[in-house]
């Protein structure tokens, strides 16, 4: 882990102003963050552009000083595609279990998104659902840490573009799949080229984003010394719903929020 508090506060400037001037983000809750490790869990949002990290970032900065490091799993293909070491300073590991675990165990809080590229390359007309595609793994990696679970929820940032498909048979034939592990090449439709499939080609459209950070959430305080991980992952899910759509009612236009 090569998380460099100088880059981050370097780079905190920039990230504000994308964050709040031009996406108006909104986070409400980081406060309900303990101190030490803890395992953030979140939807993940805006396709292959997704702003959703950098948003949360930023307001873990602002409530808790650029001195607290905040990890992030991201997927393989952000270190495949070169700037690996660059990543690695403002606090981006590799999505592995055994990452997680040494980040949060170090005294970390750690960010992850349960959903991954399943997740972020849904149609926008499920912006406000909580799909994780059916994995599980966070809850073991938080039990194995021994660290309590803090879900967050992000609502507007499928609408950066008009997501149509996740493109899953498009990445299929083009063995994606196989050769990155990216399940989706999502078709979307956007500004200023149109019509476009996988390639981050449009900019994204200014969405004010909300974001709620929930309580945390003790395993084994509420689910016993031997948790059963579906039924903590239904609870979990069932509670970023609940709140995610609370979120969607208080939501009154597309992209203006």
């Amino acid at each position: 882990m090569e998380w460099d508090e100088t880059w981050v506060r370097q780079a905190m400037p920039l990230l504000s102003l994308i964050s709040k001037g031009y996406f108006r983000s909104d986070v409400q809750g980081m406060e309900k963050v303990p101190d030490g490790g803890a395992l953030l869990i979140s939807n993940h949002s805006g396709g292959l552009l997704a702003f959703d990290v950098p948003l949360i970032a930023v307001a873990f900065a602002d409530h808790f000083g650029p001195a607290r490091p905040l990890y992030t799993l991201a997927h393989d293909i952000l270190f495949q595609v070169g700037g690996g070491a660059l990543l690695s300073k403002f606090g981006f590991l590799r999505a592995h279990p055994r990452n997680a675990v040494a980040a949060l165990e170090s005294g970390a809080a750690t960010l992850v998104f349960p959903g991954g590229d399943w997740d972020v390359m849904r149609p926008s007309r499920d912006d406000a659902r909580i799909d994780f595609g059916g994995r599980t793994g966070y809850i073991r990696t938080a039990l194995e840490a021994d660290v309590p679970i803090v879900p967050i929820v992000t609502i507007g940032a499928q609408e950066t573009q008009w997501f149509l498909t996740r493109g899953e048979g498009l990445a299929k034939l083009l063995r994606l799949d196989k050769l990155l592990r990216i399940k989706g090449t999502p078709l979307s439709l956007g500004f200023p080229f149109g019509l476009t499939a996988g390639l981050p080609a449009n900019i994204p459209l200014p969405s004010k984003m909300t974001t709620r950070v929930l309580d945390p959430i003790d395993i084994r305080a509420e689910f016993g010394t031997d948790p059963d991980i579906a039924e903590v992952d239904q609870m979990i899910r069932k509670h970023m719903q609940h709140a995610l759509d609370d979120l969607a009612r208080k939501r009154r236009l597309p992209v203006l929020g």
